[in-house]
């Protein structure tokens, strides 16, 4: 994926295991967490879809060093079940 400069971003996944299963109300409450944390990093995040189905959240961003695993700490310290499961 590239940015609106044609610049590369960098991707990456974080799973929420039994996400999909929790009552709408507990899902809602994650999903406004996970916007909270997102925004949180700025421009440097481009891109987030979470699928609840598949309990996934893929993420885009510029590539800057280190950020990918901030982001998945952040994201685990507010949401003690996420993992991060891939990078590119």
């Amino acid at each position: 994926m590239y940015d609106e400069n044609g610049a590369v971003l960098a991707d990456f996944m974080v799973i929420f295991p039994g996400l999909k299963k929790k009552p709408n109300r507990l899902i809602h409450e994650i999903t406004e967490e996970i916007h909270r944390v997102l925004t949180s990093f700025g421009d440097t995040v481009v891109f987030a879809e979470l699928n609840v189905a598949i309990n996934l959240l893929w993420v885009s961003i510029r590539p800057v060093d280190g950020v990918r695993f901030e982001i998945s700490e952040a994201l685990r310290s507010r949401i003690p079940s996420a993992r991060i499961v891939s990078h590119l």
